[in-house]
């Protein structure tokens, strides 16, 4: 009897790691491959590299001050998050990137649970902004930003619980641009 015992718990551990494995993968879903645009710092006159990981993030937000209303929420907004990953690529001349540099980042972010929720193309310019959500049934588990410019290529992935309306507030702060997530945040999933 006590041998089922051991074995009942053995599986219902196993059932238990498997189960907590599949939610932690589809969580870590949000986190895109982006290790192929490191290439392009070879022929970018500028680069900038953004890599944080959870643990960083909760180092950072521990010298967040919670008198201070904007960094609080900035505090409150990191405390959900498991990594920012921004590659921004400037460029001396157009055409020294091309749509292949960009195609694997297109193809992750055409995959279920991702839903494009701001597109913006300019044929003039030549500029293009498309920036997507990951969902996990209500829940928004990713961000990803991508701007491509003839001279300048700005990649930004977000990978953890976001609260659109936190992020909202912060927009036009620390570097967060205007991206209308007030509209954004009412496109139907």
């Amino acid at each position: 009897m006590n041998w089922m015992k051991g074995k009942t718990m053995r599986s219902a551990a196993v059932l238990l790691f498997v189960l907590f494995s599949a939610v932690a993968g589809r969580a870590q879903s949000a986190r895109l491959e982006i290790s192929h645009l490191d290439k392009l710092a070879d022929k970018a006159s500028e680069t900038v590299e953004v890599t944080l990981d959870e643990k960083l993030l909760q180092m950072a937000a521990r010298f967040l001050s919670d008198k201070n209303p904007t960094e609080a929420k900035v505090k409150e907004l990191v405390a959900g998050l498991k990594g920012v990953y921004v590659r921004v690529f400037e460029f001396d001349k157009p055409g020294e990137y091309g749509a292949g540099d960009i195609e694997s980042v297109r193809a992750q972010l055409s995959a279920p649970g991702w839903q494009r929720i701001v597109g913006v193309r300019s044929r003039r310019d030549g500029n293009n902004v498309d920036v997507h959500l990951r969902y996990q049934g209500d829940a928004i588990l990713g961000l990803a930003i991508l701007s491509i410019e003839p001279r300048e290529l700005t990649f930004v992935n977000i990978v953890g619980a976001i609260d659109l309306e936190k992020l909202r507030q912060l927009e036009g702060q620390f570097g967060i641009p205007q991206l209308d997530l007030e509209k954004a945040g009412k496109v139907k999933k």
